[in-house]
């Protein structure tokens, strides 16, 4: 259950529900799966899988919650064939040709006619609430993911206060530096990635893959203006990801570090293990935000937030 992406949100109001009250919460609003007509659901699954009906799990003060959402798999290339196929028929038969609304309408009617024969797939994001320092960490790539699982959550309390992390310093800037002055930053080391981009509207982009980025070729870009949107690093020896210029983390990794300190508290119950790893994923990203939020010139205060 190690975080693969993160996507940050800041509480605006404390949150106070305890672990039992969230967890009642949670399930009012359970996952469930889609009817023979619904292309799809969304709602919390367990974060400790399949063997528990526990919906949220506390540790340290952060709390471990899971959407899951299941979709009817109805291919576009099997609609638009069923669909030509009953419009031939409808045109030959009346010899004339169907309205837009009339095909639109009939689209309809096949899409609902196939949805119970449809396979189904489910996929689950995760989310951690730091109620220490006011924070919601999702695990997804795209902004659209979390803020599904945020829109959720917000449903589900009734009330959600939160709004994804802004920094005082435009983030494309800091990593533009941060690719320019590497040395600068002593417990982050580059690897091997970035994305560069021209300033202009239309301009051109840069893709960099097992590429030596402090090398002359890529300084030539930045002395061109490019400014740098994504930038691989590794961080104090315990984890490695791309920063985006969203301030998103995308492909994070824990390294051998992390990986044999949870390797040590093996344990075959499964709760105990996901708790050892929830802890310490958690101690890790309460250590690495600070320090990214410092390198990108802290969050606006509450007062410039309400501008």
């Amino acid at each position: 259950m190690w975080f693969k992406n993160l996507r940050l949100y800041r509480l605006l109001k404390p949150f106070n529900l305890a672990e039992v009250e969230l967890n009642e919460l949670l399930q009012t609003a359970a996952f469930r799966h889609c009817g023979s007509h619904e292309p799809t659901t969304l709602g919390w699954s367990s974060p400790l899988g399949r063997g528990s009906e526990q919906l949220s799990h506390e540790s340290g003060g952060c709390m471990m919650i899971c959407a899951r959402q299941e979709d009817k798999l109805l291919p576009a290339a099997v609609v638009n064939e069923t669909l030509d196929e009953k419009v031939e028929v409808i045109e030959t038969e009346e010899a004339r040709k169907l309205s837009r609304r009339e095909r639109s309408d009939l689209r309809d009617e096949i899409i609902f006619q196939l949805l119970p024969k449809a396979f189904a797939r489910s996929s689950r994001t995760f989310a951690m609430i730091d109620r220490q320092n006011g924070w919601i960490l999702v695990d997804a790539s795209s902004a659209t993911r979390a803020e599904a699982l945020i829109e959720l959550l917000r449903e589900t309390l009734g009330s959600l206060p939160v709004r994804p992390f802004e920094v005082n310093l435009a983030p494309a800037s800091v990593l533009t530096e941060w690719l320019a002055q590497a040395d600068k930053y002593n417990d982050f080391v580059l690897m091997d990635s970035c994305e560069l981009r021209d300033t202009e509207e239309e301009g051109g982009v840069v893709r960099c893959r097992g590429q030596d980025l402090e090398s002359d070729e890529i300084q030539v870009h930045l002395t061109a203006g490019k400014q740098v949107v994504k930038l691989a690093v590794e961080w104090d020896e315990r984890l490695s990801f791309s920063m985006e210029s969203d301030f998103s983390l995308k492909r994070i990794k824990f390294l051998d570090m992390l990986q044999e300190e949870a390797a040590d508290a093996q344990t075959e119950d499964e709760i105990a293990q996901f708790a050892v790893v929830f802890s310490l994923m958690s101690l890790e990203f309460r250590r690495l935000i600070p320090r990214l939020l410092e390198l990108f010139g802290g969050l606006p205060s509450s007062a410039d937030e309400g501008k």
